[in-house]
């Protein structure tokens, strides 16, 4: 069995995003608009992550730091389901929290 996933990505005459595109036939989903990708890989050889991290130039700032703040909460997440420890997943939650605040983007919570 095999899946695909397809970044279309169309760029102006200076090599900026102008608009991204994505496809996961699997998932039902065909050319679907993205303001935004972040793309982290492993490489197990090296022990390092390669990454693309790519927006069009009209995403909204606010977009971007909602979009970061949701990416660090599902980061935080993968780390409850990887590694079966609950602290790493809770410290980085925390952090979001407060990041989010500090931003702006999330009301802080009731104490």
């Amino acid at each position: 069995m095999k899946a695909e996933i397809k970044l279309e990505v169309q760029l102006d005459e200076n090599r900026v995003a102008e608009s991204i595109r994505w496809t996961a036939a699997e998932g039902g989903v065909d050319r679907a608009d993205a303001g935004a990708i972040l793309l982290s890989v492993w490489d197990p050889a090296q022990k390092d992550t390669l990454r693309i991290d790519l927006w069009t130039k009209e995403m909204p700032l606010d977009d971007m730091k909602r979009f970061v703040h949701q990416t660090l909460m599902s980061l935080a997440d993968t780390l409850d389901r990887s590694t079966s420890e609950e602290a790493p997943g809770k410290v980085l939650r925390a952090f979001a929290r407060d990041w989010a605040v500090e931003l702006g983007i999330a009301v802080p919570p009731l104490r």
